[in-house]
């Protein structure tokens, strides 16, 4: 059994490695001073964490110090409650995500779960997340880790969750909202964004919501039947609802259309459009969009002469869109 100076001799190391991770010089005196010892015990902590692997090199300068260098090998790492959740949640993603690490990425998850106190294990454990590529990347306010860590637990345990979302407080000032209630399925990040994807029991249909915008409250509700998502795939799924389609993967709106253009200057912005050489300067192309005037718009951004395959809509979209710029032409300012 270790010693009451043995056990504080190996709490002082990790409080000395621990500083020495978040900042790259520290005079020795100062690191004295946060441990409340001495000089003299910071240069042996130093000798003692050398012996274990980790390049600690001495820093010259009027105060002189102490910095953690990059080495050849991989010593112990350390990690406090916050960063070990933050790396498990980034491994379970790599392995879903079809970069070419994912055995890779499996097998560091499994390491460092095994290494992991119960009460971190338990919360990793009912992480299921499915990954979405694409091109996008949210820059804005990202999902706090324990409303990921929380929606996970009430996924795995099928139990319905309260929230608020947004703004709690109504802006016609009659009071706060009630809380949200859903029957949580599936967490997907999609573009750099986390979204939890569930049945509304009081809407009777599926919703998609931001965890950056949601407020938990507890406790959760009651027990539910898991159901699948319409198609059954939860990627198809979230895309369909951001083109705008309730059911299928597919725009509700497409069309077909010609442009006077050489495909190498088509192809880069067609997006998930369908591009068809026709000739030096002719490019057939099939696109679809929420809408037709927004399908029109696209098209017209490739500033060239189009010519409408089909359907009729598409023709209208276009004319409509043609007075517009005629009235946003004539128009003067005040």
């Amino acid at each position: 059994m270790p010693t009451a100076s043995a056990t504080g001799t190996s709490s002082r190391l990790l409080s000395l490695l621990s500083l020495l991770q978040v900042r790259r010089d520290w005079p020795g005196e100062l690191l004295a001073q946060r441990l409340g010892v001495s000089d003299r015990t910071v240069r042996r902590d130093v000798d003692r964490l050398r012996d274990l692997g980790y390049p600690v090199t001495a820093v010259k300068g009027p105060d002189g110090g102490y910095r953690l260098e990059a080495g050849s090998d991989l010593p112990p790492l350390l990690f406090d409650d916050e960063q070990a959740v933050a790396l498990a949640v980034a491994l379970r993603i790599a392995v879903g995500t079809g970069a070419g690490i994912e055995e890779a990425a499996a097998r560091a998850l499994a390491t460092v779960r095994q290494v992991m106190p119960s009460r971190l294990r338990h919360r990793i454990d009912a992480l299921e997340i499915t990954a979405v590529e694409s091109a996008a990347r949210g820059d804005g306010p990202q999902a706090d880790t324990e409303v990921l860590l929380a929606l996970s637990a009430a996924i795995r345990s099928a139990e319905e969750v309260r929230f608020d979302y947004g703004s709690p407080v109504r802006p016609d000032d009659a009071g706060p909202r009630p809380p949200r209630r859903v029957q949580p399925h599936h967490l997907v990040v999609r573009g750099g964004r986390w979204y939890l994807i569930g049945w509304d029991p009081q809407r009777g249909d599926w919703r998609i919501h931001r965890l950056d915008r949601m407020t938990l409250r507890t406790p959760n509700g009651p027990r539910f039947t898991p159901r699948q998502v319409p198609g059954g795939d939860v990627a198809d799924f979230l895309a369909a609802r951001f083109k705008g389609s309730p059911s299928a993967n597919t725009w509700p709106c497409q069309g077909e259309v010609i442009l006077n253009l050489p495909a190498e200057r088509v192809a880069p912005f067609a997006a998930d459009g369908v591009v068809e050489q026709l000739g030096p300067d002719r490019t057939g192309l099939r696109a679809g969009a929420w809408s037709w005037g927004a399908l029109a718009a696209t098209l017209a951004r490739f500033d060239a002469e189009i010519e409408v395959i089909g359907p009729n809509a598409l023709r209208q979209a276009f004319a409509e869109l043609s007075r517009r710029a005629e009235r946003a032409a004539g128009s003067t300012a005040a």
